[in-house]
């Protein structure tokens, strides 16, 4: 299969102040999630449990989970296959929604400084990898460098 068969699927690269809108926030979102996650590459395997409780979660998927939002956090800042990363990050934002809503979690908290969780920040999250999946990058990226017209 060739490259241009493959590029057919990418979303069009959008210019203009667009793009440096897209640029900027592929450097927020993208030093978020790195930030957020590098204390889970740390400990990949039980970056989950709390307190030297274990949280029955399979250690390989908690290894994925980190470097899938860990990885996905550098390729969305330079934009590398930035479908492709975002579609990977929403995977991750579904399995945390799912553990938030199955664990009965607020959607918001009471007080921003209150205590406990919430899955305002999963749905926001998976808001925007699903628009990085529907729009790309944008032309200020690798993708547009390596695969644009």
């Amino acid at each position: 299969m060739s490259i241009q068969t493959l590029t057919q699927y990418l979303p069009a690269f959008l210019d203009g102040i667009t793009a440096w809108v897209l640029l900027g926030l592929r450097l927020i979102w993208g030093a978020i999630l790195i930030n957020y996650s590098f204390p889970m590459v740390k400990n990949p395997l039980h970056w989950m449990d709390r307190g030297g409780e274990s949280s029955g979660f399979p250690p390989l998927l908690q290894a994925l989970g980190a470097l899938s939002v860990f990885g996905g956090g550098v390729a969305i800042i330079i934009g590398f296959l930035t479908p492709l990363a975002g579609l990977g990050l929403a995977g991750a934002m579904v399995v945390a929604l799912a553990l938030h809503l199955s664990h009965g979690t607020p959607f918001v908290k009471a007080a921003p400084d209150a205590p406990g969780e919430s899955y305002d920040n999963s749905l926001l999250y998976l808001a925007i990898a699903l628009l990085f999946v529907f729009l790309g990058a944008g032309t200020l990226s690798l993708d547009y460098f390596l695969f644009g017209s």
